[in-house]
């Protein structure tokens, strides 16, 4: 397995893979654009040492990420490009192993899986009469995976000692805080392309578990909702399914964030419910809170920029975050935000033209008649209050916004579903 792991071709398919994810430095500062050269000088040293089993891993950096809601952060360990190269050779070894036994009811970091697929499969229990969710939140699980256990499940596969002994270097290279190396005696750190893949092995036992008890369920990494008819007997799977994680897996479950409620009460990667007979995908509230907040980091009058970058960096972000969300029945929300959207944008340029003398020309030149345009250039109404007038969202309509490169996320959204 060795060969394979370091043959020309999985590794330069692995280098692809990490400058394609470009991705911040590690500990030593290189960049992404550094890699390739830096292999090209350095290759035969490098493979020398994995062979001999001599070579070590640089400790991952610690990157402490906020999370959503003001709910602490999230702790990110990024590997050097080096060791995200290295890792990412040794995924594209193991996945085909051990991705085709993995549950079909499992969706995070596989390949041609992804999150609508879960989404979507929630939707199918709740038709089918199970409308109650367990909702098991796993307690720092990156950081608490025992490695014994974990190496033990890959070496049922994998029999070549010196993959496994890199492996295990992977896990026990440490974690570099505040320029001081801090050894690293159990979980597998976020921010490397090793770690998903890891999770998915250890978990897989829990899929395997709950296959065998006939539930329904849905697993992302460490999101795994389990769908059930009654309250009753969702109280019951919660309390034996926490003793099984607790007990066989060695993992801590979050008894806080625990619970048994309804899916539309619940959000699921980003996702709700509606409580209909035929249940509709929703953006869940804290996603659509979330949005709303860059947006207004963006549109803020504060924020000093010309119109056509402030559209753009807009642009950038709502294309992605609409991509995502499309899979949501709510043209209603995307309208709304569309309109919202272009609310924020005429009152940053209703500020930038001024003083009145230019706001009084910026409005004749769009159309508006002399005498209401002294009258509104000269108003002293907020802006806020100023852009949602009539005579504004007129004068700066929607062909405008079209017109200066506004993208609309309604028109995204119907384009995407229509294509689907």
């Amino acid at each position: 397995m060795l060969e394979q792991l370091l043959s020309r071709e999985n590794l330069l398919q692995a280098l692809k893979r990490v400058e394609a994810n470009k991705g911040s430095h590690g500990v030593d500062g290189m960049s992404v654009k550094s890699l390739r050269e830096h292999i090209v000088q350095n290759w035969q040293t490098l493979r020398q040492a994995i062979e001999e089993g001599t070579y070590e891993p640089s400790p991952v950096r610690r990157v402490e990420i906020p999370k959503p809601g003001g709910g602490g952060v999230r702790l990110l360990g990024i590997p050097t490009v080096t060791d995200r190269m290295i890792q990412q050779a040794i995924v594209q070894v193991l996945t085909p192993l051990f991705d085709p036994e993995f549950s079909d009811h499992t969706y995070g970091f596989r390949p041609r899986r992804r999150g609508h697929e879960a989404v979507r499969k929630a939707r199918e229990f709740m038709k089918e009469g199970y409308r109650y969710v367990v909702d098991l939140d796993l307690e720092k699980f990156f950081d608490r995976v025992n490695h014994d256990r974990l190496m033990m499940k890959i070496s049922a596969k994998v029999k070549d000692k010196k993959v496994l002994l890199l492996i295990r270097k992977y896990l026990q290279s440490g974690v570099m805080e505040n320029g001081l190396v801090k050894p690293t005696t159990e979980g597998t750190p976020q921010g490397g392309p090793l770690s998903p893949l890891l999770s998915n092995i250890v978990l897989d036992e829990l899929d395997k578990e709950l296959e065998k008890r006939g539930h329904r369920f849905v697993r992302y990494a460490d999101d795994c909702n389990i769908y059930v008819k009654t309250p009753r007997a969702g109280e019951r799977v919660k309390a034996s399914i926490t003793v099984f994680i607790e007990t066989r897996l060695k993992l801590k479950v979050n008894q806080a964030k625990n619970a048994v409620d309804r899916p539309w009460r619940r959000k699921f990667l980003g996702f709700s419910f509606s409580h209909d007979k035929e249940p509709k995908v929703r953006i869940a509230k804290q996603s659509l809170q979330r949005a709303k907040t860059r947006i207004r980091e963006i549109t803020s009058r504060k924020k000093a920029m010309r119109m056509e970058e402030r559209i753009q960096e807009l642009n950038r972000y709502l294309m992605g975050w609409q991509g995502y969300f499309s899979l949501a029945d709510t043209p209603s929300v995307f309208k709304r935000m569309d309109m919202w959207i272009r609310r924020r944008l005429r009152m940053c340029l209703w500020k930038q033209w001024k003083n009145p003398r230019t706001k009084v020309k910026r409005l004749i030149s769009l159309g508006v008649p002399k005498d209401i345009a002294y009258e509104w250039g000269n108003t002293r109404k907020g802006y806020w209050r100023i852009a949602g007038s009539p005579i504004l969202q007129r004068a700066l309509n929607n062909q405008y916004w079209e017109s200066n490169g506004l993208k609309s996320v309604l028109d995204r959204y119907n384009s995407l579903r229509n294509i689907s």
